[in-house]
């Protein structure tokens, strides 16, 4: 182990103050004041204790104007002066609407107090020092500084640092799917050795940094007396709500405890956004405010005048009161009186209604993904209406419109290109037969949860209950674990695991260490020896650069039995290499061993701790030779059974849980070539290579993958040499840009050769839509490692700037690489991705591809899903300079003006098809284009495209391209991603969407809604957006309606009444009209209506479409005024001259006025419309009318007296958008005519109208148009609508 030493005080002055963790029962007081400043364990997520819960709802209710516009009426109604009716009348509607949500709040949060009190109180073992023992102690009272002991399927209780595991090598496996959904294991080190029963011993420190969301962080070291200091990683650390897997106990000290651990810090909970029909919502409530203000003041000024003109009255006056103060009482009563004019329950209405569009929504069943066991996630409870307002979708493009489960395709080494044709074949079969590609693994999951309930390991006892399932039976769990099957890893589907190698690699590779070569047919004649190192090295670095987990399926990960091939010697393989009379793996330069073999074997192979690889080292005889050679190996008891036998495993019993589908998919293929990774430890690597067996491969450092360098690496002692050697596997571009030719005569031409080579390789692959990867090593001699790894050990310790350093070392480590070969890995489209795209361009929605891909696969790609067609114009970006890229911006603006200048001229040629520009812009020249003088032009030039594809973007670049799009162009924005990668895009955008696919739950836990697959998006966006923004926004219309109509018959009141504030309707009823009267019917309107059903927005996307716009909010507030007058009116000229009183005369104007506002409610209703004149009856729903046995599928029925009844209800404004999309069916689906005597009017009279008002909506040929007329005169006509 790597270790620096410095003084204490040192560090303490050169590094700011961060968090100091000691163990609880130290000595030390001042240690202990700073431990019990921390945050205990015990968790609350209630918003209300029993005494904030009033004041603290009521300033929370209190942030609604309108809920302070009504206190304050309710308060000026008491002032006698203004008192319009009995005060406390005035307080019912406000205490009646803070009570149901005061209600509601309630219930939540005592739902949230139940879930706390259950998670405080789990159990767990803490070491107590007053017993000198572990003891039982819930979670609530666990603190930092404790030292707790967990079994296996154990839930871990708080962020703690890994001091001990029972595994021998120090290491422990946790799964994080109740943290980020990732079910394949993750492995845990051990960095300070400690004694299972010495907690007492323990007096060192531990200095981290402050408490952090950052899952994937941890800076901080841990520091003895001496002034040793140790640095801490992720990897050695246990996050709070992790599960213990195959590993029977571990130990950590508690360093973030409760609410500042990485989980609770990332348990933001539904996420609350304000809609944009909310925002438009606001503006139109003022828009009230101003009309109500306008007529209390022309109700004050008319109250003045009348006064002012008033002789000799016949009724009491006071005469004392000056005309101007009367007026100024009078505005003050008209605003108590038209109160009602502001919706005082709308904002409570539309919560309601929300919770139940987000109902039928999670329920429904086409959006629910049987082989993931899971279905649409509402993660925000308030926007659901800006589903049905997006212009602008951005879209990942693995595991998003791809499966992401990768599969080897094919490959280039050393300028070679190996086509693999028969893999080629065996995809081909697959994808005729998905099944076949499925994994037959089981797994049960819960309703709620992604987490896998997988197997557990025979030596673990204890249960373990997931956080998310504290409240469920148990029975099925217990099912589970006993299932022979249940057992499944990540990634690992036959269709992966089954790579066909190809005959003349596959020939190469088993002629290397063959050991009938003397029989050999002459291959090695035309077989050069720097290619077969190539190759070695090439499928080498495909088994160990990897943080692949090894494992079967009855042993725990960490146990694996010998290998069934017994490892040869490195003298027996150095005879073989003689009989060849070359030695391939001394091509390039060798570093001289400054030891003797013995001792770079012993340093190369034998480790000081106990359990693990170990290889004992024989007397060698040859000193001169430079690589080690032992005469035997043999392995310890951690690679053989656990009763000390060595019982063999089959190779297809093996088990690789990768991190991503990358990783797997390549391991599997050098698998298929015999190069199979057999068993991982911390240290160490067992590798397989064919005709040679097993051999150890030393691990020195992994230098994990990141966004920004784009790469992963490894540094390992190589098996055969012992040279030091980096591989290193990462995107193409970044790759090529770090390799370098070697120093020789030969090597600059052989090597630009096998650059050039491979770089058409990639090209051709990327053509293909192939992912690509390029390998690389890199060897290091003895001092150059020392000195690196030196600065390595100063940064991973330091906590400032951590990334940076850790950054900026491994770029001077992979510098100078000798490219050894690219990958071609095949990723297939998702189900009707393409059809989906089709419908969202239909829908008028411009879909934007960001990918990190080459621009070649981008291309592919989109081609594959019918963004880019055949008839599109492709323009490509791609530039070395900004200068260059503001040309080029230029220049493609104005080709795409004068190409859509031709465009709109042939567009009057019908034959002509539809063109479009579609740009693709590689990562490079976007960072150029985003920049603030070359934005507007970027943003100009994708307006005018069609589709924009930015490839080779990094996260950043994602986010930005959003946000640009969102601010500068003011349209709804929707992003689309799978990955952890995706998560700022998702964050920025309008509405975030999260797909639940194979790398875990990242995306998911930052998005709005979460989705199994892409093509959800077409329901999701097209059906229920559709309907909760139409329904949402024709319920605030119509509040707003019955709200004006209503008012206003008391204002028209006020011209017969001398302006003075009377009213001639009860004031319960007035009070009562929005919280009772009319307050049911727009919930329900606002839940179930469907303008359209289902299918038909599915097959016709244009009907996607906004209708909630200014100028329709002033025609329902005209409407509103005009059915006022009328209702008013028409009862005060019948009963003009009579003697009835103010309470007689309202009484029929309010019952007409509230039949006429809910007869509107039926009227706008377009699942049920009665129209009994003129007999025409619209039902969707599961049964239809018409026929003798009611029909299971969906339907439509029209029921019209004739076809002249059904042209003139069309003109009605009620009828006119339901009928554009119902006649729309109607010219597709009717039956051939069949005209009886006596028929009505014949439906070719009407077709011209029927086309007329289908072409609303469609644009297509004109269909012919048939009915099917009965002697009873009606016609009924049946439109399937699936």
């Amino acid at each position: 182990m790597h270790s620096l030493k410095l003084p204490f005080h040192i560090h303490r002055e050169r590094l700011p103050r961060k968090r100091i963790v000691g163990p609880s029962f130290a000595e030390d007081e001042d240690l202990k004041k700073v431990l019990k400043s921390y945050q205990s364990n015990k968790i609350r997520t209630t918003k209300y204790s029993f005494l904030s819960f009033l004041p603290k709802n009521l300033f929370e209710q209190l942030h609604r104007i309108a809920n302070i516009y009504f206190i304050f009426l309710a308060a000026l109604n008491f002032v006698p002066v203004v008192e319009a009716f009995q005060p406390e009348v005035s307080l019912v509607p406000i205490v009646l609407v803070l009570s149901v949500t005061a209600i509601k709040d309630v219930f939540e949060d005592f739902r949230r107090f139940h879930s706390d009190r259950l998670v405080n109180r789990q159990l767990c073992d803490l070491y107590s020092s007053a017993q000198k023992d572990y003891v039982d102690c819930c979670w609530k009272d666990v603190r930092v500084g404790d030292f707790v002991r967990l079994s296996c399927n154990e839930i871990i209780p708080a962020d703690m640092v890994l001091l001990y595991s029972s595994d021998p090598r120090g290491v422990c496996y946790i799964e994080t799917a109740n943290l980020d959904g990732e079910t394949n294991l993750k492995q845990r080190q051990v960095k300070f050795g400690f004694s299972e029963s010495s907690p007492e011993n323990f007096h060192s420190r531990i200095e981290c940094e402050n408490p952090n969301n950052d899952l994937n962080r941890f800076r901080g070291f841990i520091e003895h007396a001496s002034g040793v200091r140790v640095g801490l990683h992720s990897s050695n650390v246990l996050l709070r709500s992790c599960t213990i897997r195959n590993t029977e106990t571990v130990i950590g000290i508690v360093v973030y405890a409760g609410h500042e651990t990485k989980a609770m810090m990332n348990n933001s909970g539904p996420r609350y956004k304000r809609s944009l029909l909310e925002r438009r919502l606001n503006r139109d409530i003022l828009w009230c405010v101003a009309l109500l203000i306008v007529m209390c003041l022309i109700a004050a000024v008319g109250h003045g005048l009348w006064l002012k003109n008033l002789k000799d009255p016949i009724f009491q006056v006071d005469g004392e009161m000056s005309p101007a103060l009367a007026a100024f009482y009078v505005f003050w009563t008209m605003i108590i009186v038209l109160q009602v004019l502001i919706p005082i329950s709308l904002y409570v209405s539309i919560e309601i209604v929300k919770l139940g569009q987000i109902y039928f929504i999670h329920n429904d069943l086409d959006m629910y993904n049987e082989e993931q066991d899971s279905r649409i996630q509402c993660r925000a409870l308030n926007i659901t209406e800006d589903l049905g307002q997006i212009q602008y979708v951005f879209s990942d493009k693995t595991g998003t419109l791809t499966e992401n489960k990768m599969v080897f395709r094919r490959c280039s080494i050393f300028g070679v290109e190996y086509p693999h044709e028969e893999n080629a074949r065996r995809l081909a079969v697959y994808e005729e037969d998905p099944n076949r590609g499925a994994s037959r693994t089981v797994t049960l999951k819960s309703a709620c949860s992604r987490k896998s309930l997988t197997c557990r390991s025979l030596s673990c006892n204890r249960s373990s209950v997931s956080l998310h399932t504290l409240t469920a039976e148990s029975g099925e769990e217990d099912q589970l674990s006993s299932h022979p099957q249940a057992k499944t890893a990540a990634f690992c589907s036959p269709m992966a695991k089954d790579v066909v190698p190809d005959p003349a690699l596959e020939k190469k590779l088993n002629s290397l260490c063959s050991s009938l070569l003397h029989l050999s047919d002459g291959l090695f004649k035309t077989t050069s020896n720097l290619e077969l190192t190539y190759i070695t090295d090439f499928f080498l670095a495909l088994t160990i650069c990897n943080t692949v987990v090894v494992s079967s399926p009855g042993q725990p990960r960490h146990v694996m039995r010998e290998a069934r091939t017994p490892l040869k010697s490195l003298e027996e393989i150095k005879v073989m290499f003689q009989r060849l009379s070359f030695s391939p793996f001394t091509t390039m330069s060798t570093p001289q061993m400054k030891s003797s073999p013995r001792s770079f074997t012993s340093r190369l192979f034998i480790r000081g701790k106990s359990g693990s690889l170990t290889f004992p080292t024989p007397t060698n005889n040859s000193p001169s030779c430079p690589n080690p050679e032992p005469e035997s190996y043999e392995e310890t008891s951690s690679l053989k059974d656990e009763d000390g036998s060595s019982g063999e495993d089959s190779e297809d019993e093996l088990l690789y849980e990768a991190e991503s589908p990358d990783e797997a998919a390549l391991v599997h293929a050098a698998r298929a070539y015999h190069c199979t990774l057999r068993a991982r430890s911390p240290e160490n690597l067992l590798v397989e290579l064919p005709g040679i067996g097993s051999l150890p491969v030393r691990l020195l450092h992994v230098l994990p993958f990141d966004s920004n360098r784009k790469r992963m690496s490894v540094v390992v002692r190589h098996p055969l040499t012992g040279e030091l050697v980096v591989y290193t596997k990462g995107a193409d571009s970044v790759i090529m840009d770090l390799a370098e030719r070697p120093k020789g005569r030969k090597a600059p031409s052989l090597y630009s050769h096998i650059r050039e080579q491979t770089q058409k390789h990639l090209d051709a692959y990327a053509r293909e839509g192939l992912r690509t990867l390029c390998i690389a090593k890199k060897v290091l001699e003895e001092e150059e490692y020392d000195v690196w790894m030196k600065r390595q050990l100063l940064a991973e310790s330091s906590i400032e700037n951590r990334e940076e350093l850790l950054l900026e070392s491994a770029q001077r480590l992979e510098t100078n690489l000798t490219l050894l070969g690219s990958t071609g890995i095949v990723d297939r489209l998702q189900e009707e991705v393409p059809e989906t795209i089709e419908a969202l361009q239909r829908a008028g929605i411009k879909v934007w591809v960001l990918t990190g891909d080459k621009q070649e696969t981008a291309i592919n790609i989109a081609n594959a899903c019918k963004l880019l067609r055949s008839s599109d114009q492709l323009l490509t970006a791609n530039c070395d300079n900004k200068d260059a890229c503001a040309a080029l911006l230029n220049e493609l603006i104005v080709e795409v003006q004068c190409g859509q200048e031709g465009v709109s001229e042939q567009r009057e040629d019908p034959s002509s098809g539809s063109t479009g520009f579609i740009l693709a812009i590689d990562g490079r020249t976007l960072d150029w284009a985003l920049q603030e003088d070359l934005r507007s032009s970027f943003l100009e030039l994708s307006r005018k495209c069609k589709a924009v594809l930015c490839c080779r973007s990094t996260p950043l670049q994602k986010s930005k391209v959003v946000q640009l799009v969102r601010d500068h162009l003011r349209v709804m924005t929707l992003a689309v991603g799978d990955g952890a990668n995706d998560v700022s895009m998702i964050q920025v955008a309008d509405v975030g969407i999260g797909i639940s696919g194979q790398e875990g739950m990242q995306a998911v836990m930052s998005s709005d809604f979460a989705i199994p697959r892409f093509h959800h998006l077409r329901k999701l966006l097209l059906v229920h957006g559709h309907w909760c923004y139409h329904r949402l926004a024709n319920m605030i219309l119509y509040f707003f309606y019955k709200n004006v109509m209503y008012v206003n018959l008391l204002f028209w009141y006020q011209f017969f009444c001398g302006f003075s504030g009377s009213v001639m309707i009860n004031s319960w009823v007035l009070i009562l009209f929005n919280l009772l009267f009319t307050s049911v019917p727009p919930l329900i309107y606002g839940v179930l209506d469907q303008d359209t059903a289902a299918d038909a927005l599915e097959e016709h996307p244009e009907l996607y479409q906004a209708v909630y716009v200014p100028s329709i909010f002033w025609i329902t507030i005209l409407d509103a005024f005009y059915q006022s007058c009328i209702c008013f009116f028409i009862p005060y000229f019948a009963l003009a001259g009579s003697d009835v009183d103010g309470l007689s005369f309202g009484s029929p104007i309010n019952t007409s006025a509230l039949f006429i506002i809910l007869l509107h409610q039926v009227i706008e209703s377009h699942t049920l419309v009665r129209i009994c004149g003129s007999q025409v009856v619209l039902v969707t729903g599961p049964q239809c009318c018409d026929g003798p046995e009611p029909r299971s599928e969906p339907m439509v029925c029209f029921c019209v007296a004739d076809m002249d009844s059904c042209a003139r209800l069309v003109s009605q404004r009620c009828l006119l958008f339901r009928l554009r999309a119902a006649l729309q069916h109607l010219l597709h689906r009717l039956q051939p005519p069949h005209q009886p005597a006596g028929g009505g009017a014949s439906a070719a009279e009407h077709a011209p109208l029927l086309r007329h008002l289908c072409r609303h909506h469609s644009d297509g040929p004109d269909p012919q148009v048939h009915t099917q007329t009965h002697t009873d005169l009606f016609v009924h006509v049946i439109i399937k609508t699936k």
